[in-house]
């Protein structure tokens, strides 16, 4: 398994996290577990941003659409 995560580009960033939950990870915290991630850095991360983690869609959304 590839473990680079690309940290460097929160745009970037945001494009591979949403990748790897649809496409590897049931859920945040196994893709943290996965890729040894700290979920508060990411969120944290994406949150400057302007995005979101929605549980129930399994992804990062912009905080805009999370009233949806």
């Amino acid at each position: 398994m590839n473990s680079y995560v690309p940290l460097g580009d929160p745009y970037i960033l945001l494009s591979w996290l949403n990748m790897k939950l649809r496409d590897e990870c049931k859920d945040l915290d196994q893709l943290c577990e996965r890729y040894d991630l700290s979920e508060q850095t990411i969120c944290d991360m994406v949150g400057a941003i302007g995005y979101v983690y929605e549980k129930q869609r399994n992804r990062f959304i912009s905080k805009d659409a999370d009233g949806e």
